[in-house]
């Protein structure tokens, strides 16, 4: 999640790495607070990993800043994480809403559409926090109001975020139609 929110908010200008900490900690520290010793060797991995480059500037009083540019091969691989996302990416919230925050920079609106499919797919499996064995329990059945609250937001949650991949899916197909129709018509 944190190498992906890197890639993704380079993708969009460089930064130099408090803008970039952040950026991340906005989009991720609600939940998980980012420290330095979490965050620098991230970018060192991704800059061992050709992703990202540093430019040096001048400081404004002291010691020199270092720029954080992604490469082309970052861009890529950004692109490749987000075409990819499953699993986790899907299923865990946080990540969830990192890959969303990123998913526009996939620029193709089939590819973009089959990763909301995954995660239609995941919501659309019945599910709770709660179980009696295998069968998942509603709000209803609970007499502890902390946990009718908790699976009665969750269900409103879910709720919102299908209507709005529905909505949205409707859009990139339609989107991915009519790119199909203008290839089939210059072709």
């Amino acid at each position: 999640m944190l190498e992906l929110a890197i890639l993704g908010f380079l993708y969009e200008q460089p930064l130099h790495g408090y803008e970039l900490k952040r950026r991340v900690a906005h989009l991720t520290g609600h939940v998980r607070p980012i420290a330095d010793g979490t965050l620098y060797p991230a970018i060192k991995r991704l800059e061992r990993s050709g992703w990202l480059t540093r430019q040096t500037e001048p400081g404004t009083r002291a010691a020199p800043r270092h720029v954080l540019i992604l490469t082309e091969e970052g861009r890529e691989e950004l692109r490749r994480r987000l075409r990819e996302a499953d699993g986790v990416e899907i299923s865990d919230e946080n990540h969830w809403f990192t890959v969303l925050a990123f998913l526009r920079h996939l620029g193709d609106a089939g590819q973009q559409a089959a990763v909301l499919r995954r995660r239609l797919a995941f919501l659309s499996t019945p599910s709770s926090f709660f179980y009696d064995g295998e069968r998942p329990l509603g709000a209803e059945e609970f007499d502890d109001p902390f946990r009718r609250g908790l699976l009665a937001v969750a269900r409103a949650t879910s709720t919102a975020e299908l209507h709005w991949l529905d909505a949205t899916l409707r859009r990139l197909d339609a989107d991915t139609d009519a790119d199909a129709d203008t290839d089939a018509s210059a072709g």
